[in-house]
Parts: structure tokens; C-alpha cells; sequence
């Protein structure tokens, strides 16, 4: 026997006079109000500002590297040959320095900035014990890069090169270690250092990304018998990869742009080594080191200049990489 409510038309129950568009807040966007139009307006002003001044500026370089571009091509990009004199120029030793320099960076840091985050997003401290060792982190961000690179010329370097001194003599088997007698200024310094630099971006970001993960996750995942740590580490982490990412490219590409830190510690010799012991360069130390005695308009400026169009290729391609892994791994997830 049919019920009485099946004869009922459901259309007719809803409000006369009213559509969806009208009653869900969403539909109309704002676009009624005209200080919201007004600030659409103005954002995408300052959006098409923002790309134009990027175009803007990396015509202005490649005008500058044209010359260099139409003389060595591609090939600049595996030369190692690096001779103002003779005008030859090649990027690859700082090409590999900027690259290794940073990923052992980015390897150093991630794992300690996740670990910062969880202890400073979790309840295993105090919130005013978690509050002092977020702001003594992130208070390194504040220290000028320079006063880095003299903190670990005088204290960093001198503790650390009797620990490079031990790897090279009892793992010199490993090619990453095989150098004899490494001095304190190398690939390894460079890197560690990077890694102090980029900790308070890793962390910071990671931890905010952390706090705004639902309560209810984790109560519901705690609820069901799993630890604290697996909540963590199957819960939390998947539901916040995206931000973490964001949080490793975000130090990655400071950790790129170094300059004056790394200019200091890193050796400053244009060579491609496995070891992690010897002296390296990279693409901002040399720009800092020799474009102020370049002739303007000499090859040597050009070359300089297609080198910085090499440092903003790498960055966005790595950018690109992080949007794919993060669009894959979503799509794992969803």
C-alpha cells in the first residue's frame, strides 16, 4: 500500500519565487556587491602586474645573455670550461653545485622541520613551551645571511672538520666521502648550512599546515585503535601533504637563491665531484663573486646573465614537479 506522501509534489514544498542560485550564498559570488567587484577588479590587476614585472624582468636578462645564448647554445649547459680570459664559458660545475648543495639541504631539513612541526602542532609539550620553540625557530629566519656565513666560518667550520676529516679516512670507499684531507669550506659545509637557513620556512609552513588538519581526524582515527603515531603518520601526513610539499618547495627555492652564506663556505672552485668533501660553486656565488668586475656588455656579463636564466629555469622546474606530485598523489587519494 502506497503512502500518501508519494503523491506529494516536492516541488511544490519549496518557497515560491526563490531559485537555487538565490538561495545558495555561493552561486552569486559576490558579484552583487559593489566593493566586491571592486576588489575582483583590483586583484586581478595586481595579478597581471605581478606576471608582467616577471616577464618583464626575465626579458630584460635574456636580452643581456642573448650573446652568450647565440654563441655556446645548449652546450653552455654540460661545459665545464669556465675562462674569462679566453671568453669560454660553461655551467655545469655550478649547475651541479646549486643542485647538490641544495638537495642535501632539502635532505637535512625536511625530516627536522617535520619534527619541529609535529612537537610544536601536537599535544606533547606545554602551548607555552610549544609557543617559545616555535618563535626560537623561526627566529632564525630573522639572522642576516652573512652573519650565517661568519658564525660558520669562526664557530661551525672548526667543529665540523674533525667529523670531515673521520669520513673521509674511514669511508673514503663511498665516493660521496672519498677526498683526502678535506678542508672545512666544501660541498657538505655549504649544504648543512643551507640547511640551518631553510628550517625555519620548513617548519613554520609545516606546522601551520598542521594545526588547521580537523580535530576530528584525529579523534576518529585514535577512536578506531590506532596510536598516536600512526594517526600521524597515515592520517595527518596524507591529509597535509600538499601543504608540506608547498613547505619543501618554499625552502627549496631559498635554498637555491642563496648567495652570501654559501659564497662563504662553499670553496668557491668550479668542479664537478662526487665527493661531498671538496670545494664546489654555485650559480649565486659566482654572480655575487664576479659580476661587479665583468664589462658591461662584454661576453662575460652575458654569460653571467644565462646562468641566472638557468637558476630561474631550475626553480621553476622543480615548482613544476612539486604541482605534478602533489596532483598525483591527490589523485591517489581522492
Amino acid at each position: 500500500m502506497s503512502s500518501s506522501f508519494d503523491s506529494v509534489d516536492h516541488n511544490s514544498l519549496r518557497p515560491p519565487n526563490f531559485n537555487q542560485e538565490e538561495i545558495d550564498l555561493h552561486a552569486i559570488g559576490g558579484s552583487s556587491f559593489w566593493l566586491d567587484r571592486i576588489f575582483t577588479v583590483l586583484v586581478y590587476i595586481l595579478v597581471a602586474v605581478t606576471v608582467g614585472v616577471l616577464f618583464y624582468m626575465s626579458w630584460i636578462i635574456f636580452q643581456q645573455a642573448e650573446p652568450a645564448i647565440l654563441k655556446f647554445g645548449l652546450g653552455f649547459l654540460w661545459s665545464k670550461n669556465w675562462d674569462s680570459t679566453n671568453e669560454d664559458f660553461g655551467a655545469l660545475p655550478y649547475i651541479y653545485g646549486t643542485l647538490v648543495s641544495s638537495f642535501i639541504a632539502i635532505f637535512l631539513a625536511v625530516p627536522v622541520g617535520l619534527s619541529i612541526a609535529i612537537v610544536t602542532s601536537e599535544n606533547f609539550l606545554s602551548d607555552s613551551l610549544k609557543n617559545i620553540l616555535a618563535f626560537i625557530v623561526e627566529l632564525i629566519a630573522a639572522i642576516p645571511s652573512v652573519i650565517i656565513g661568519l658564525w660558520a666560518i669562526f664557530i661551525f667550520i672548526p667543529v665540523v672538520q674533525p667529523i670531515e676529516q673521520w669520513l673521509s679516512v674511514n669511508l673514503k670507499i663511498i665516493p660521496l666521502f672519498n677526498t683526502t684531507d678535506p678542508a672545512g669550506n666544501n660541498m657538505l659545509t655549504a649544504g648543512i648550512i643551507l640547511a640551518i637557513m631553510i628550517l625555519p620556512t620548513m617548519a613554520s609552513v609545516s606546522r601551520e599546515v598542521l594545526l588547521v588538519i580537523p580535530p576530528e581526524l584525529r579523534s576518529a582515527s585514535m577512536a578506531l585503535g590506532s596510536t598516536r603515531w600512526e594517526t600521524i603518520f597515515r592520517v595527518i601526513f596524507p591529509a597535509a601533504f600538499s601543504g608540506i610539499v608547498s613547505a619543501a618547495m618554499l625552502a627549496l627555492g631559498r635554498a637555491l637563491g642563496e648567495t652570501m652564506a654559501v659564497t662563504m663556505v662553499i670553496g668557491n672552485s668550479a668542479q664537478v665531484s662526487a665527493s661531498f668533501l671538496d670545494p664546489a660553486y654555485t650559480i649565486p656565488a659566482v654572480l655575487a663573486n664576479e659580476f661587479a668586475e665583468a664589462e658591461f656588455g662584454s661576453l662575460h656579463v652575458g654569460a653571467l646573465c644565462y646562468l641566472g636564466l638557468m637558476l630561474f629555469a631550475l626553480t621553476l622546474v622543480i615548482n613544476f614537479i612539486a604541482v605534478l606530485l602533489i596532483q598525483l598523489v591527490g589523485s591517489k587519494n581522492a
